[in-house]
């Protein structure tokens, strides 16, 4: 393949993307890949970056949430596009099985994966957005793959994604793992077990290029913090329902399903930070809300009567609350 700039190529998929055109962004990545345009480059520098400009205008109240799904509808048949055309890729390594954890119904940055994979000359199983574990263990007794991608792209898919990677590792088969809920370094990943993380799908490949053939159990997590995130997981709708309607209380005239998915974003950050020792999420999720009501035009001091409301719900969670207090200033 040969490099070419995809500046423009951007531009002009953005603006299929924002008209919600189907055909004509399928136009701009037929072109490319017609000029010789390297296939995973278009995934990581076109079909990527537009996604992430489709969640900023959300985020903005720029766009619904019908037409942030319609613009990935857009993404979804390019990326299919691109596939179609890396499946003429011999197949020259081993067989790879890529999964969205159970709960992850954003099922793109998985086909981005399997979609550079192949192109690597890996067999690929394509499994699609939210599978459970027992799906996911019976296609490792049937297929016996060399490795398993996981795709996690929310934060409360991170105690599915652990399940997954304690049922492949139970088989001695290599994970890797990858998506916005790992973030941007391996400390989520090596905490839950996976064998290799990824950045992107160009680095997928490269990490893809190196596994292990066989690897051992998962060792298991901190005893205490994966209690209580069990716990939390157990009674999530509880306390969603108190801190909503307490929050909603203090804060004035909220949307009800803006308020239930700053909530519940938060309350999955908790889970993310007591399963992998990393705070990060918490301060993360914390800054993406407080932006997220600024947007929306809602008094400064919203932000803060959530997470006092969050304090007050989580104070029989002794290590939930110490990361609540010490990650959100």
């Amino acid at each position: 393949m040969k490099t070419i700039d995809l500046a423009e190529t951007l531009t002009a998929f953005q603006d299929a993307v924002a008209r919600v055109d189907i055909n004509g962004a399928l136009d701009v990545v037929d072109t490319a890949l017609a000029d010789g345009a390297d296939p995973v480059a278009l995934l990581t520098e076109v079909v990527g970056p537009a996604q992430r400009v489709v969640g900023d205008k959300w985020q903005r109240g720029e766009w619904s949430v019908a037409d942030e799904h319609a613009a990935t509808a857009v993404a979804m048949a390019a990326t299919e596009a691109i596939a179609r055309a890396v499946r003429r890729t011999p197949v020259e390594r081993g067989r790879v099985v890529v999964a969205c954890a159970e709960r992850e119904w954003h099922a793109l940055a998985a086909m981005m994966i399997d979609c550079a994979l192949r192109s690597d000359g890996w067999s690929t199983t394509l499994l699609g957005a939210s599978t459970p574990a027992l799906r996911l263990s019976q296609y490792l007794q049937d297929l016996g793959p060399d490795a398993v991608a996981v795709s996690c792209s929310v934060l409360g898919s991170l105690p599915t994604t652990r399940r997954f990677i304690e049922a492949s590792r139970a088989a001695g088969i290599p994970v890797l793992v990858g998506g916005p809920a790992l973030g941007t370094d391996d400390l989520r990943a090596r905490s839950l077990g996976a064998t290799v993380w990824a950045a992107d799908a160009r680095h997928a490949i490269e990490v893809m290029r190196s596994i292990p053939a066989v690897v051992p159990p998962a060792d298991p997590l901190p005893e205490t913090a994966a209690a209580e995130q069990a716990a939390l997981e157990l009674e999530h709708s509880a306390v969603v329902a108190t801190v909503t309607a307490r929050w909603r209380g203090n804060g004035g005239d909220l949307d009800p399903d803006l308020v239930k998915d700053c909530v519940e974003q938060l309350l999955h950050a908790i889970w993310a930070a007591l399963l992998t020792t990393d705070p990060r999420p918490i301060t993360e999720t914390a800054e993406w809300v407080s932006a997220l009501l600024e947007f929306r035009g809602l008094p400064a001091d919203s932000a803060r009567a959530l997470r006092a409301e969050l304090t007050r719900s989580l104070r029989d969670y002794p290590l939930a609350s110490l990361l609540l207090d010490s990650s959100w200033s």
